[in-house]
């Protein structure tokens, strides 16, 4: 065993001798050490169960013959840093998360981990970690969120932010305010939308890096800490077979989780971070595969921000495998791929059924015929940009309108609310990608802006920023190359007209390539925004305009 290298042999006395400190006994040194990665903190709604998920997983590996040993991962809530400049600091901690872990891991040589993760970066940056080690891992997230309600509708944090949106285009309340703030989130857990965190806790399952049911079980549910004790005494057994995770992150997994993106509707941060993870388990993902996929796959969910449905509406439909069984009637999928069950998916999936066609459509009858994500490219986004069309309106899929040009976040969010932006407009934020933000800030505010005054429908909004998955409507991100190293969005002058068309999965700004040539060699880079501390070190990694080479991964 791994953990011989720090319990067995005259050379490991003082290891011992540590060992003793923290009271561990002989018998549990003889037995496997067993990692759990614990995220739980006191911050983030979706990780304050996380410390009965960890109990429950500690009892699974001790029942299965190991010794369960927590140590910690940091985490930020999205939400709570949403809108100021601690959003800067989201994206980054991803990196902060598989490199802490990476070190933990190889420190103190445990046989095998389980990963505790629930929200927007913690699952990508220890799926990240898991890959790097590739030692036996099982991931267990601590579940969706309920959806509150609100005069007999569900609602979500989604909802929250379009609420702030309507009070100040006049048509809510304070005290209708007020009453959303109250009552949108009731519970812990991941928000309850298909929102970054659920996606990707639905994408872990689909890897088969977390067993049936880590994506969609409610938090609160008892089943949840059913399944962590599962999660315990399967890694054991992987252990005991030699399954690791680069057995399971296969190049087939992450077609397989790709597929499943396009089927669910997931959040665009799933295109940044799938070929994170699939660089650090060796596998290559060029962004052009996303429309190969999409052309193929059909949208089978509309969950909340894109539809009326939540998390534990598609728990109770039969989960992300019976989104797989739909997938796998016309073949979609490779059901050979190994997963931390020991068993295939094609034999995890078998006799699974869809309980509710409304919430996951059969394949016969999909919302599209194609996926939820596209990847547009053209003058504007030369390497790529990313849209969840699964969340546009049919009357912006193609849209053209004049540039409302903005260097941050703040400035728009400011031109939304005071009424300067109208019908038709296409609001450009640049200079919030991971070298001129730093750190690539999350979108929601001013898409939700955009809903909330009842702009949904006719103004698209475009950045080299990032995304929430909470976003709807013709919001396009990941704009790459981003302002700050040079590319086309920084050129963008107020009242171009910008192209889109998202069918056609295109993205131009409508001047002759004389003219952004012009452009070009009149442009000057911009004096970093920040200068010092982490997220300096992080912008100064950033040397080219391909987003996704930097956030692969920061080693």
């Amino acid at each position: 065993m791994r953990s011989d290298n720090v319990t067995k042999g005259m050379q490991q006395a003082p290891h011992r001798s540590l060992f003793n400190a923290l009271g561990y006994t002989k018998e549990e040194l003889d037995r496997p050490l067993v990692g759990i990665v614990s995220s739980y903190n006191e911050i983030v709604p979706g990780h304050m169960n996380l410390d009965k998920i960890v109990e429950a997983v500690k009892m699974g590996v001790a029942m299965a013959g190991g010794t369960p040993i927590v140590f910690p991962a940091i985490a930020v809530c999205d939400g709570i840093a949403m809108g100021h400049t601690g959003m800067k600091y989201s994206l980054v901690t991803r990196d902060l998360i598989a490199d802490s872990t990476e070190c933990m891991a190889m420190a103190h040589q445990f046989d095998a981990l389980v990963m505790v993760p629930n929200c927007d970066k913690n699952v990508p940056g220890l799926l990240m970690a898991a890959a790097r080690l590739n030692i036996p891992t099982v991931f267990v997230s601590g579940g969706p969120m309920l959806a509150g309600h609100i005069h007999g509708k569900k609602r979500s944090l989604s909802s929250m932010f379009e609420a702030v949106g309507s009070y100040a285009a006049g048509t809510m309340t304070e005290d209708e305010v007020r009453e959303y703030e109250e009552k949108v989130c009731p519970t812990c857990g991941s928000c309850s939308g298909m929102y970054t965190a659920n996606s990707m806790n639905c994408l872990t399952e689909a890897i088969g890096m977390g067993l049936p049911g880590n994506g969609t079980i409610p938090a609160v549910y008892s089943e949840r800490i059913k399944l962590a004790k599962h999660a315990g005494m399967a890694v054991m057994e992987l252990l005991k077979r030699d399954i690791r995770p680069r057995d399971i992150m296969t190049k087939a997994a992450f077609m397989n989780a790709l597929t499943m993106d396009m089927a669910l509707g997931c959040s665009t941060n799933s295109m940044l971070h799938l070929p994170a993870i699939a660089h650090e388990a060796g596998v290559d993902i060029d962004l052009d595969i996303a429309n190969a996929l999409s052309e193929k796959t059909p949208n089978l969910c509309h969950l909340a921000p894109a539809g009326p449905t939540y998390m534990e509406d598609l728990n109770e439909a039969g989960g992300v495998s019976a989104v797989m069984s739909e997938l796998n009637k016309i073949g979609l999928l490779d059901t050979s791929c190994m997963t931390v069950t020991g068993k295939t998916i094609a034999e995890n999936i078998q006799g699974v059924v869809n309980k509710n066609p409304e919430v996951i459509r059969p394949v016969e009858n999909p919302y599209s015929k194609t996926g939820g994500i596209a990847v547009l490219k053209g003058n504007l986004a030369p390497d790529s940009a990313v849209v969840k069309r699964s969340a546009v309106v049919p009357e912006m899929m193609v849209h053209e309108g004049p540039a409302r040009v903005f260097d941050c976040e703040e400035d728009a969010i400011a031109a939304i609310k005071g009424g300067k932006i109208v019908e038709g407009d296409v609001v450009v934020i640049r200079y919030e990608g991971p070298k001129g933000g730093p750190g690539m800030r999350e979108m929601l505010n001013p898409t939700s802006a955009i809903a909330g005054m009842g702009l949904g429908s006719s103004v698209a909004l475009i950045t080299d920023g990032r995304f929430s998955g909470a976003s709807r409507g013709a919001s396009i991100g990941h704009v790459s190359p981003e302002a700050a190293v040079g590319g086309p969005i920084a050129f963008v002058e107020e009242g171009d007209i910008i192209k889109i068309n998202i069918p056609e999965n295109t993205l131009n700004v409508d001047i002759t390539d004389e003219e952004m040539e012009a452009r070009k060699a009149k442009w000057q880079p911009r004096e970093p925004k920040i200068t010092t501390g982490y997220l300096a070190r992080y912008a100064s990694m950033v040397t080219s305009g391909n987003t996704g080479a930097i956030l692969k991964t920061s080693k």
